[in-house]
């Protein structure tokens, strides 16, 4: 899914900017080594220490191309979300063609179960006192629900009078998303997140909009 977007920090909040190809090759491998690890453990379990003997450097190595753990963290998760728009293409769907593009986001994410364990670790550790990603996801929260109400509004052609509905479902429809990441984690053969997000959110459209939704209607 879409992030919204978020302005970019200063200087001394950003990786270093590598110079030559090895460089830049190396940040990268610094980046996905980390991505791995903290989906494995978390980012408070995960130490910079066995990031940095895993890519073959010291600790001091790591920290001169991303400064500190906290920014080598935010990085990972901009690395995560690049690869979704990547995914996604230039330009956002609106309306029922996004509800649709939610779907297929679970079809994509049972095919990349290291991005699905990340976000699920890092989303649930968030909300413990001064993680450095609380921000991170609380804004991404914040436009992933203003999305998903747009898109219900647009779908269902609801008038401002029913914008709670919007927001009540939106919240309702990234509940479910996020659930089913966690028993798939567990799970996966039990689990079809696609159907399930699916009957979701075709069974909120229905009690939205009976009329142009309800059941026997062609979609």
């Amino acid at each position: 899914m879409s992030n919204p977007p978020v302005s970019r920090p200063p200087r001394a909040q950003r990786p270093r900017t590598p110079r030559s190809p090895e460089a830049k090759q190396r940040q990268r491998e610094i980046l996905h080594i980390a991505s791995d690890t903290f989906a494995a453990r978390g980012y408070n379990n995960a130490s910079l220490a066995e990031i940095a003997e895993q890519a073959g450097l010291t600790q001091a190595g790591v920290l001169h191309y991303f400064r500190s753990k906290a920014l080598l963290l935010t990085s990972v998760l901009e690395l995560r979300d690049q690869r979704d728009i990547e995914q996604q293409g230039p330009t956002r769907p609106e309306g029922l063609d996004f509800l649709r593009h939610l779907v297929d986001t679970t079809l994509r994410n049972a095919e990349r179960e290291g991005i699905v364990r990340l976000y699920t670790v890092l989303s649930a550790e968030s909300v413990t006192d001064s993680h450095p990603a609380q921000d991170y996801f609380r804004d991404r929260y914040t436009g992933l629900r203003s999305f998903v109400a747009d898109a219900l509004r647009q779908a269902c052609d609801l008038p401002e009078t029913r914008t709670e509905e919007a927001d009540a479902a939106a919240n309702a429809i990234i509940a479910v998303m996020d659930g089913l990441q966690v028993q798939w984690l567990l799970d996966p053969e039990a689990v079809d997140m696609a159907a399930s997000t699916d009957l979701v959110v075709t069974s909120l459209l229905a009690a939205l909009a009976p009329r142009k939704f309800g059941p026997g209607i062609p979609r």
